[in-house]
């Protein structure tokens, strides 16, 4: 690097800057231009990312690798700098974070010295750690580490990776061109790959849907669940063992492979509970009443679905630590196998299937944290048991808070009076009062599981129940489902007719199937 216009030679005094003086044998150069320092005191300058050519790094000049690297000629000493000179090429070491700094040329190797008021010592390799808290300083840092250390924080454009490797001397200029060309790729994704996670978070969205289009189809692929169940607890439970959860999954990940199989897994995982959780979205979404408290159920589902196609939040917390993981499996696993258990054993009671699926979930997610030769112990097999008991006693006294799928209604309606084949002769959903002598409800459920349950017909004027009792089948329902009929009595009907009705299609256990509802005026 040269001086400034108007200053030339050499300092006498000692402090003063000595620039370097040109050499006489130097040619101009075809090859790339050098990446200045800049200026101190001056504005920062945009990075250079470039090469000086092998072998013609001079003194005063500093050059960096597409790595990020600032390299310079050893064993030349650093001038003093003075505001308004450029500066020349300090000896320039790496910290173990990566950070560029440095290092007066002077330092033996084990002595400690100060840079932006810490202290620091070079190791015999070269690499500049952090001194001991105890150290004692026998002098100052120059001025020159203070500034240049100032002057690398602006012209870096970003910390170069820890152990990037210098480059060789017989390195080509084709090579260097393709790092260069490498290290814009880099620098694009580095860039701009905030943008890139929320790409995918569209494509998952995307998939979610097609998963659900999918599952509207029919019942019958409610079967596959059982696999990707199977598949998701294995996964999970390989991903906590291999590595980890919390901090310290960032020791178990360093080297390539472990990166390769982190990544894969997380997409596994990923694309396991995405595909679990808009499957089960339209089912219970038909089963739910939404002015009752098994809403909530699919508001939860809803919620799980979305945030599981949001990388941040799945990547950095859900499989960043094993508990929340491991709550949001089971939460999926009692939900899949409440659904599918009434296809794999039909005509079963929903009670029935609800208390085995709380039960089978307690088991999977006990099998998360603890292994399984732990249950010889009496200890374990206690923990298991209370665990189990807890969940399927939740399961229960929660039952009215979960929709009974697969079960739902498909249609229903009140009228008046009745046709002959057991058909309204009109389907109303107001009404004046005068016309109610009795009044005749139609359901019309579809109950893929198979008829193992006993439904009935709860009639509520306000919320309060007026009627309630088993049901006959009626007339020709559309195929797949079945008919259920029932009539208000002229003997149960309250002395103010108007207002809000509704029937309630119940289990014997009390879970609401579905709500058809009406209004009477005066």
């Amino acid at each position: 690097m040269g001086t400034d216009e108007g200053r030339g030679g050499t300092g006498d005094a000692e402090g003063e800057a000595r620039p370097a003086s040109p050499r006489p044998h130097d040619e101009p150069r075809t090859g790339p231009p050098r990446a200045n320092l800049g200026d101190v005191g001056a504005q920062p300058r945009k990075p250079v990312a470039i090469v000086a050519p092998p072998g013609e790094v001079q003194a005063g000049v500093a050059a960096r690798t597409p790595a990020g690297t600032i390299v310079a000629p050893p064993g030349e000493p650093p001038p003093q700098p003075t505001p308004g000179v450029r500066l020349g090429a300090p000896s320039i070491a790496r910290t173990p974070g990566g950070t560029v700094v440095a290092v007066p040329a002077s330092d033996s190797g084990d002595s400690p010295f100060l840079l932006l008021g810490r202290a620091y010592v070079r190791t015999p390799g070269g690499t500049v750690v952090a001194a001991q808290p105890n150290v004692t300083m026998l002098a100052p840092a120059g001025l020159d580490l203070a500034v240049v250390a100032a002057d690398l924080a602006h012209a870096t454009h970003a910390l170069p990776e820890p152990g990037a490797p210098l480059l060789p001397e017989d390195i080509s200029e084709k090579d260097v061109a393709a790092l260069q060309r490498f290290a814009k790729i880099r620098g694009f994704f580095a860039r701009h790959g905030h943008l890139l996670w929320w790409a995918h978070s569209a494509y998952a969205m995307t998939f979610g849907a097609i998963v659900m289009t999918y599952a509207s189809k029919g019942y019958e692929n409610a079967r596959w669940m059982v696999v990707l169940l199977g598949l998701g607890w294995v996964v999970l439970v390989l991903f906590f063992r291999l590595f980890g959860t919390g901090t310290g999954q960032k020791e178990k990940i360093r080297d390539t492979k472990a990166k390769v199989r982190f990544y894969v897994m997380t997409l596994v995982l990923k694309n396991l509970f995405q595909s679990m959780l808009f499957f089960l979205l339209p089912f219970y979404y038909k089963s739910a009443s939404f002015d009752s408290p098994n809403r909530f159920f699919v508001y939860v589902l809803g919620v799980l679905a979305m945030l599981s196609t949001v990388d941040v939040v799945f990547d950095q917390f859900v499989m960043r630590w094993k508990a929340p993981a491991s709550v949001v499996y089971f939460f999926i696993l009692f939900s899949c196998l409440n659904l599918v258990l009434p296809a794999l054993l039909p005509d079963t009671r929903t009670l029935t299937t609800l208390l085995a699926a709380a039960a089978v979930a307690a088991v999977v997610f006990f099998s998360m944290h603890v292994p399984v030769k732990n249950l010889v112990r009496p200890l374990y097999l206690l923990a298991l048991l209370a665990l189990v008991g807890a969940s399927v006693a939740a399961a229960y006294y929660g039952r009215r808070a979960i929709p009974p799928v697969p079960m739902h209604v498909v249609d229903g309606a009140v009228g008046p009076s009745l046709l002959p084949d057991g058909r309204l002769t009109m389907h109303v959903s107001k009404l004046h009062e005068s016309l109610i002598q009795e009044m005749h409800g139609l359901t019309d459920i579809l109950i893929p599981g198979g008829h193992g349950e006993n439904l009935i017909h709860i009639w509520r004027h306000e919320g309060v129940i007026v009627q309630q009792g088993p049901v006959s089948p009626g007339g020709e329902p559309p195929a797949g489902t079945v008919r259920l009929r029932s009539t208000l009595r002229a003997e149960n009907l309250p002395a103010e007719l108007s207002g809000a009705w509704s029937i309630d299609v119940v289990t014997e256990d009390d879970q609401l199937v579905g709500r058809v509802g009406f209004k009477v005026v005066r």
